[in-house]
């Protein structure tokens, strides 16, 4: 039976509190319960989209959020991939390994 595990990618844009404007922001949250600040690897959620398509994943839908004010939105990019899971071990059946001793 077919598995899936699932990720999700979150980009945040709010008024910067540093500089005049936008400051945009990417989490990345793994299937492991991991959070990873992604921001230093991309500037747009297409690069880290295909980043993540690379590794398997599939986008599954995508939610945004805006305030009311305008002054902040949240994009959220859910994802799957299948579940990789160990090959079953092989059984051994009917023989039974034997021995020759020396001489």
């Amino acid at each position: 039976m077919l598995r899936w595990e699932y990720a999700l990618l979150v980009r945040r844009r709010q008024a910067s509190t540093q500089d005049v404007g936008w400051e945009v922001t990417f989490t990345w949250y793994g299937p492991d319960g991991s959070m990873l600040d992604l921001t230093p690897y991309g500037d747009t959620a297409l690069s880290h989209l295909n980043r993540a398509g690379d590794q398997g994943w599939e986008m599954v839908s995508m939610s945004e959020d805006a305030n009311q004010a305008g002054s902040s939105e949240l994009h959220r990019y859910h994802l799957k991939r299948p579940k990789v899971t160990a090959p079953p071990r092989p059984r051994m059946r009917g023989s039974r390994a034997t021995r020759r001793l020396p001489g």
